[in-house]
């Protein structure tokens, strides 16, 4: 059943003691999200992804933050998150729980959830959309919630590459395992930490959110695929398993047509509501 907030966006400030303290954003600081990527094409598209928010946001002085999915880790520019008013909807009452920067945290489903129209400067869904049964339900909830010349940055793993098809087809014990053992995270599988189930609706792929983008009065400002970050993580964590894992992304790569890179498994993607 779908449910209607109206939200109240006074915009208050961050804490600067306590649980949901924030460090006061100075000029070039970065979150922790992307001090946290290791170098090379994922860091890179989400400074790319810092400067356009920026760019486009920059001139407003009170912000409207919806955030679909959220948990202790925002992936927006710090220059951003400290002007706003961030709510954020989570179905996960852990990962609510562990969220420290909103200003309002409610627990429920970002595929029914309704907030007034035209509520947000900027929609942030961010390694959510593919654990989402009903894709096509969010993004038409979002598109209704976002102002005029408002943005929606997705940030989603590629289906269609080596880690989208791997994770599509194996069962969730053993992402659990790869993140445990492989990635290094001891806290994986626990209530509300990573990694989630993966459904992998049809709307997750970049070709077909593009399609639905136009069909809805959405443009793209944005999109870039590039290498996960697991393969740089890996080189540094696991370096015989990265390379034996290279060299079948690069077998695959020339038996595949086209300039298709099975490395790039995943996207942002920036759209405008026209």
């Amino acid at each position: 059943m779908s449910k209607t907030a109206d939200t109240d966006f006074s915009y208050a400030s961050f804490e600067t003691t306590g649980p949901r303290a924030l460090t006061k954003a100075q000029p070039f600081a970065h979150p922790q999200s992307l001090l946290d990527l290791p170098p090379g094409e994922a860091r890179k598209s989400l400074l790319a992804v810092h400067d356009i928010l920026s760019d486009r946001l920059g001139s407003k002085t009170e912000l409207a933050i919806y955030e679909a999915g959220g948990g202790s880790t925002s992936f927006l520019p710090l220059d951003i998150l400290h002007r706003a008013h961030v709510t954020v909807v989570d179905i996960d009452e852990d990962q609510i729980r562990n969220n420290g920067y909103a200003h309002e945290k409610i627990l429920g489903d970002i595929q029914t959830y309704r907030f007034k129209p035209g509520s947000f400067d900027l929609i942030i869904c961010y390694n959510v959309i593919e654990h989402l049964p009903d894709t096509e339900s969010a993004l038409l909830c979002f598109c209704q919630s976002l102002k005029q010349d408002g943005l929606v940055l997705i940030g989603a793993p590629n289906p269609k590459s080596l880690s989208g098809v791997v994770t599509k087809y194996t069962p969730h014990w053993f992402h659990v395992w790869y993140y445990r053992y492989v990635r290094g995270d001891k806290n994986a599988g626990k209530p509300g930490e990573a990694p989630f189930p993966t459904f992998f609706h049809p709307l997750v792929t970049l070709s077909n959110l593009e399609a639905f983008a136009s069909a809805h009065g959405l443009e793209v400002i944005y999109r870039k695929e590039y290498e996960s970050p697991r393969f740089p993580e890996m080189r540094t964590r696991k370096p015989m398993l990265a390379r034996l894992l290279d060299t079948a992304a690069a077998v695959m790569n020339f038996l595949l047509p086209g300039k298709t890179d099975v490395r790039h498994g995943d996207y942002h993607l920036i759209l405008r509501k026209r």
